[in-house]
């Protein structure tokens, strides 16, 4: 698939560094319409939103035709045109706070090559370790897949929502808020906000709905009808595309074990995230 032996990146490990500045919290806080939220230097980070740092910063002319940075540097150089962030699991250990200094490591662990119904693809996973000065808070491990670029647009087979939910939400979406998150993550993928590359090149129906931020919806969903303890773990897989004029609903139901199971689904009942949370 590739004259690169991708093996070669198993292993490979970056460190980086960075601080809880207020600046993004607050920036995140009034991009999902939480009018209120105060930001207090000391006080715990929201569960998900240590995704506002440890941000790619590649300069321009290392950005590739997708706006991805270019292929190559610490994940592989995998040949296959479209990359996407397919899964995560997530433990939160301890809290991080707002103004604190935080480290990250980042391990390759596993580069797998399949065979799926579009051709080749490759999935890489890496597993991140974010400290403060306490002591390790978050382990994540995240699936990224790499598919060819289709001729057109074939949905996966649906898979639908239970109608067991405890709650279900309406969430509006827009091209602004896809645009404002990925700006905060500054994540420049462009299916994500220039309509003509999503639609014409990658042959999406429209502005593709983050994964990470379906998640963190989900997560904050979660929170809201669980008020009885903290987030200790976390997990959520990419099930369908979801677009930017779709009818979003966001609902979650109990688990036997005391968890809960949680779903973003679109106006036809179908599945686009699934995730699952369990409570300290």
């Amino acid at each position: 698939m590739s004259e690169v032996n991708l093996q070669d990146w198993v292993g490979r490990i970056e460190e980086l560094h960075d601080r809880i500045d207020p600046t993004p919290v607050l920036a995140m806080a009034r991009t999902l319409d939480y009018r209120d939220f105060t930001v207090k230097v000391g006080a715990p980070l929201p569960e998900l939103w240590h995704w506002l740092y440890f941000l790619p910063m590649v300069a321009q002319s290392e950005i590739g035709a997708d706006g991805h940075p270019k292929k190559g540097g610490f994940l592989p150089p995998v040949a296959l045109e479209r990359r996407m962030w397919a899964s995560s699991r997530l433990t939160f250990h301890q809290d991080l706070a707002i103004g604190k200094e935080i480290h990250k490591t980042s391990e390759i662990l596993k580069v797998s090559e399949k065979q799926g119904k579009t051709g080749g693809m490759v999935f890489v996973t890496v597993r991140h370790s974010v400290h403060s000065e306490q002591g390790l808070a978050i382990t994540e491990e995240q699936d990224i897949v790499y598919l060819p670029m289709p001729q057109s647009f074939t949905p996966p087979p649906p898979n639908f929502a239970p109608e067991t939910l405890q709650w279900r939400e309406n969430y509006p979406m827009s091209p602004v808020l896809l645009f404002r998150f990925s700006a905060l993550t500054f994540n420049s993928h462009r299916i994500h906000y220039d309509w003509n590359y999503a639609t014409e090149v990658e042959k999406y129906p429209g502005l593709v709905v983050h994964g990470p931020l379906q998640a963190l919806l989900l997560m904050e969903s979660a929170k809201k009808h669980h008020s009885e303890g903290k987030p200790a773990s976390y997990s959520f897989r990419a099930v369908r595309p979801l677009f930017d004029f779709d009818q979003i609903v966001i609902g979650g139901q109990p688990k036997s074990d005391g968890g809960h199971d949680l779903y973003t689904v679109n106006g036809h009942h179908h599945i686009a995230m699934q995730a699952s949370i369990h409570w300290r």
